[in-house]
């Protein structure tokens, strides 16, 4: 199943990250250009580096500078996030293209590479309840909180890696059909930007 080829790519992008858990390391992409692991790994790993500059920000001692530098850092890597998202979507519309798609076909409400950037991002966050419901210093009540929490995140990666693998399924048979609407986000343009359209 397509789901759990990508969580375990998730997992190793994941892993590979907290060896030296910093936001600043080099990033190398074992997977090559033309395999779509390429793609779902280098999507994790902005989605993990992510996840730690969000943790930096919400420091209540941080430096007014560096939060400012950080949250240009979050803005880049959120228009790289919608990019890949777009690269795999392009890659399942690719190998479905010759599909003969029914005339009762429907659409789904969010495209393959939507649902998968969710599951990568729920990746993460089955890492850390993981992490905060093993810890050694914690207390009994907050290691039970998060041991429930982490059960409520695992039924979500079961729901949802069974969705994402009945929709390719369904798009494969032709009983769905997909399309793909390049992201139109408008405050990184200097000419849909007011603000930035006001300082050329």
């Amino acid at each position: 199943m397509f789901s759990e080829f990508a969580f375990k790519i998730f997992d190793e992008s994941i892993a590979t990250y907290h060896i030296k858990d910093d936001v600043y390391q080099s990033f190398a992409n074992p997977y090559p250009k033309d395999e779509i692991a390429h793609l779902l790994y280098r999507k994790n790993w902005i989605d993990t580096v992510q996840w730690h500059y969000e943790d930096i920000i919400r420091d209540p001692n941080i430096n007014p500078d560096a939060a400012l530098t950080l949250k240009r850092k979050i803005d880049a890597s959120n228009q790289d996030r919608t990019d890949l998202v777009e690269y795999i979507d392009s890659y399942f519309l690719n190998k479905y293209q010759s599909v003969e798609i029914k005339e009762d076909a429907t659409i789904n409400t969010e495209s393959p590479a939507w649902a998968i950037d969710r599951l990568s991002i729920l990746a993460l966050k089955v890492y850390h309840m993981n992490e905060e419901a093993t810890r050694k210093d914690a207390s009994a009540e907050h290691l039970e909180k998060c041991q429930q929490k982490l059960q409520v995140l695992l039924e979500q990666k079961k729901d949802l890696s069974t969705a994402i693998d009945q929709l390719l399924g369904d798009i494969e048979s032709g009983n769905k059909y997909m399309k793909v609407y390049k992201q139109m986000k408008m405050y990184n343009d200097d000419e849909l930007n007011p603000v930035l359209r006001g300082q050329k």
